[in-house]
């Protein structure tokens, strides 16, 4: 079974549409929408309501950490554009919600990335889409496991959870073959964008998940540009599947040389090292686990 895995759409459903061609299913790590672009201040929410050049002032006081001088220009200008500022996001976030979810794959297991508003998505979720979060599917007979969100920050998106939230939702995930999540394990070399200059949050719970359980994979987004795309943590191999808005674009991959192979039950399982071009949607090649192994599985919930 072949299963490509992408994160950080941010409003490509040109893209998102060719992502599952040549795969028996599609994951999807979250973060769909876009509200501002660092790299284009011309696209997203907040250039469609203000335009770009006020785009480019907010993004400027946020890359220089003034945060409160952030939020005092981005509350004048819903000030002046007149009327309940939640409805004109909430107008905008459910047109790219209905592009995205029209150009989604089936079928396609998701979860929730950390600028997501989880309460539109029952809205748009056709036949064939699996939202889990804190839940467990079956997938070629391997126990995945999705946690969606991410962590309190500074920037207050809007699926930030306390830690002990986030915790709670690993947790119930018991014992997975593959471990999906939005943000990273705390990990630095993961968490540091070498563009942004800056670590983001990552799961301590995540990590001690990790360390206790040892599933083959641990797969995430988030970071858009990190340090190092993966690393190992006892057996699992934890990779970045990358930033699908900056490329949206399919390439195969394939065992790298510079990580030390896998035990031989593992590599049944899947095949999950990017090559030298890296990509955005990574070919997952899944067999069932050895009888030895076998464990009994969950369902996916389906809205």
């Amino acid at each position: 079974m072949r299963v490509h895995v992408v994160s950080d759409v941010h409003g490509r459903a040109d893209a998102l549409a060719r992502a599952g061609e040549g795969a028996d299913a599609l994951i999807c790590l979250g973060d769909l929408i876009l509200f501002i672009d660092y790299d284009d201040h011309s696209q997203g929410i907040f250039p469609a309501l203000f335009g770009a050049e006020r785009a480019a002032a907010f993004i400027g006081l946020r890359t220089a950490g003034r945060f409160e001088e952030a939020r005092a220009m981005s509350a004048e200008l819903w000030a002046g554009l007149g009327g309940d500022p939640r409805e004109h996001i909430e107008r905008m976030v459910r047109h790219q919600y209905a592009e995205i979810f029209a150009a989604m794959p089936t079928p396609a297991y998701m979860t929730y990335g950390n600028v997501d508003i989880p309460r539109f998505w029952p809205d748009f979720v056709r036949e064939g889409h699996h939202v889990l979060d804190g839940e467990v599917a079956e997938i070629g007979g391997l126990r995945v496991g999705f946690v969606g969100g991410g962590l309190r920050t500074r920037y207050r998106t809007p699926y930030e959870l306390d830690d002990e939230e986030y915790a709670a939702k690993v947790e119930a995930l018991g014992e997975v073959d593959v471990l999906c999540c939005h943000i990273p394990p705390a990990v630095p070399e993961l968490l540091y964008d070498v563009v942004a200059r800056r670590f983001e949050r990552g799961s301590e719970a995540t990590l001690e998940a990790i360390r206790r359980t040892q599933p083959r994979y641990a797969l995430f987004g988030h970071v858009h540009q990190p340090l190092a795309a993966r690393t190992r943590i006892g057996r699992t191999e934890c990779v970045n599947v990358g930033h699908f808005r900056a490329r949206g674009t399919r390439s195969r991959w394939s065992g790298d040389r510079r990580t030390r192979a896998p035990p031989a039950h593992t590599r049944r399982a899947a095949q999950c090292a990017p090559s030298s071009d890296a990509s955005t949607v990574s070919p997952w090649l899944i067999a069932p686990p050895p009888a030895s192994r076998s464990r009994p599985t969950g369902r996916a919930s389906s809205r």
